[in-house]
């Protein structure tokens, strides 16, 4: 059931957003070579609980963690891992959900470990770009194939890279996967259309090579492209608005100025 959200609900969404937005600021300093992945999990869990939000993923379908730590060729939900060390040139996918006090925010952020290649650098700044292009389709009468067609034209029409498919973006709130789907693929004009009120994640997973996929048959849980290619994703919980999509989980206010 898609529900349409109070401006104090929204505003209790930012709240909890703040505490994500905190913690990708703060792993900024943290994640760096020579690290274990496990760091990461520990740092994320302690600023959340520290801030007064509850690590949503933990428990989730039995996740274990309240990161999902995903590397290089990991596009996806891998584990955070004691005996995985990060190295110099490794990009490192961080995703996580928080509920404050019953309010709902997701967001997930790619770092680049130390020096990465051009090319590598290149896929990063597609990834974040697409998913401004999705927000900026995030308009009240538009529809979601909207936002889908502008990501997947421009990841894989103007830069060539693979635009998955299998996972895709959701409402959020009251629970962390809430309706409508969200596509980051689709034709324009097509699809729900969007209201003032909704709350939705718009998350594009890209990869170098194609965008296709497979989920580990050992842990049930870790996604990897199927062609061994890198993949990066950025992620924001937005709310769409009468006046324009919002960012709950930005992470800088002076980027995010026309959308907060």
């Amino acid at each position: 059931m898609i529900t349409l959200k109070s401006q104090r609900e929204i505003e209790a969404m930012k709240a909890s957003g703040a505490i994500i937005a905190g913690m990708h600021i703060g792993l900024r300093d943290v994640i760096k070579p020579g690290i274990s992945t496990w760091l990461i999990e520990e740092f994320g869990r302690k600023y959340i609980e520290d801030h007064g939000g509850r690590a949503a993923q933990i428990g989730f379908e039995g996740f274990e963690y309240a990161t999902t730590v995903s590397v290089n060729d990991e596009v996806a939900h891998a584990f955070p891992r004691k005996g995985l060390i990060l190295k110099n040139g490794d990009i490192v996918k961080v995703d996580t959900v928080v509920d404050l006090d019953g309010a709902y925010s997701d967001s997930a952020w790619t770092y680049a470990v130390g020096e990465v290649s051009p090319e590598v650098q290149r896929l990063m700044d597609v990834t974040k770009k697409a998913l401004y292009l999705g927000i900026d389709q995030a308009q009240v009468g538009n529809r979601l194939g909207d936002i889908g067609a502008v990501i997947e034209h421009y990841v894989e029409t103007e830069e060539g890279f693979g635009d998955v498919r299998a996972y895709i973006g959701h409402g959020i709130g009251p629970t962390m996967h809430e309706e409508p789907a969200v596509p980051h693929v689709g034709i324009a004009g097509r699809g729900l259309r969007l209201k003032a009120g909704m709350t939705i994640t718009i998350e594009p997973m890209v990869n170098m090579g194609g965008w296709e996929v497979d989920t580990s048959e050992e842990d049930g849980w870790t996604v990897t492209t199927s062609d061994g290619s890198w993949s990066a994703q950025y992620e924001h919980t937005i709310a769409i608005t009468n006046d324009g999509p919002k960012i709950l989980t930005s992470q800088d206010p002076e980027f995010d100025a026309k959308y907060l």
